[in-house]
C-alpha cells in the first residue's frame, strides 16, 4: 500500500482525497435524513434533560435518600417556541448534528486509511493511539455534557426566580443551543490528556512542569470556562471548571 502511494502523482492522490471527502459527505447526509426522519425519537433524546424523571435526577434523588438528606423538589420548565420557521430549522440542525456524530466513526477510518501509506510503522502506531483516544475522549466529554453538566445547569437556570410572579419561559432555540454549545465544549475539554500526552511524547510537556505551574493553570482554566459557558452564571462555570481541572490533574498522572 505505501508502495502504492509513493508512485501516485499529486493529482491522483487530490482525486483520492475528493474521493474520501466524497464518501464521508455522503454518509453524513444519509445518517442525516434518517435521523429526520426519525424526529420523535431524535428530540426524545434530545429533550431527555428536561424532564424531571430523566436519568441523572433519579440518581440524584436515590444519592439523597441514602443519605437521609431531603428529597429536590419537583420541578417543571416550559419551552416555548418564538419564530415562525424556527422548529423546522432546529429540527434541521440537530437532525445534521446527529448525522455528523453517527459518520464520524466512518469519517476517521476514512481519514486514517488515507494519510497511513505515508506513515511510518511507528508513526501509524503512534497516530492510531491519539486519533482512536482523542475520539472517544470527545464522546466521553459529550456524555459527561448530556448526563450531568448540561442537566444541572438546566435545572438551576431553569427554576431559577428572582420572583414568584416571573415564570421562567424558556425558547427552544435557547435551550438547543445551550446544549449543543456545552456539548462541543466538554467534548474538547477532555482532549486535555490526548493533548498532555501527544506533546509528552513529543518532549515538548513533562509531569514537573505541569505541577510547576498549577496555580497558573487554574486560572487560565477558570478563564476558558467563563469563554466557553453560554450562561454567565457561576455555578454553570464551576461545573464546567471541575471537569478542566481533573482532567489537568490526572493528565499529570498519565505522563509521569
Amino acid at each position: 500500500m505505501a508502495e502504492k502511494a509513493e508512485t501516485l502523482s499529486f493529482w491522483e492522490h487530490l482525486d483520492v482525497l475528493r474521493s474520501m471527502l466524497v464518501k464521508v459527505l455522503l454518509a453524513t447526509v444519509a445518517l442525516a435524513a434518517v435521523a429526520f426522519c426519525f424526529r420523535e425519537e431524535l428530540f426524545a433524546v434530545v429533550l431527555a434533560p428536561k424532564e424531571a424523571d430523566f436519568l441523572t435526577y433519579r440518581w440524584l434523588a436515590a444519592a439523597g435518600r441514602l443519605m437521609a438528606a431531603d428529597a429536590p423538589p419537583p420541578f417543571w420548565v416550559r419551552l416555548i417556541n418564538t419564530g415562525l420557521a424556527e422548529q423546522f430549522l432546529i429540527h434541521v440542525k440537530v437532525a445534521g448534528c446527529a448525522g455528523v456524530i453517527g459518520a464520524s466513526p466512518y469519517a476517521l477510518y476514512q481519514l486514517f486509511r488515507f494519510v497511513s501509506p505515508a506513515l511510518y510503522a511507528d508513526e501509524r502506531r503512534y497516530a492510531l493511539r491519539v486519533v482512536g483516544g482523542g475520539y472517544l475522549m470527545f464522546l466521553t466529554g459529550v456524555l459527561v455534557s448530556y448526563f450531568l453538566i448540561f442537566p444541572l445547569t438546566f435545572r438551576f437556570l431553569g427554576t431559577y426566580q428572582v420572583s414568584g410572579e416571573v415564570e421562567n419561559l424558556i425558547t427552544l432555540q435557547s435551550y438547543i443551543s445551550t446544549l449543543m454549545t456545552m456539548s462541543l465544549a466538554l467534548g474538547l475539554v477532555f482532549e486535555i490528556p490526548v493533548l498532555t500526552w501527544l506533546f509528552a511524547k513529543m518532549g515538548f510537556l513533562s509531569a514537573g512542569f505541569m505541577r510547576r505551574y498549577r496555580r497558573h493553570a487554574i486560572v487560565l482554566i477558570l478563564v476558558v470556562a467563563a469563554v466557553i459557558t453560554p450562561t454567565s452564571d457561576v455555578f454553570t462555570l464551576s461545573l464546567v471548571a471541575l471537569p478542566m481541572w481533573l482532567l489537568y490533574e490526572g493528565s499529570i498522572w498519565l505522563i509521569r
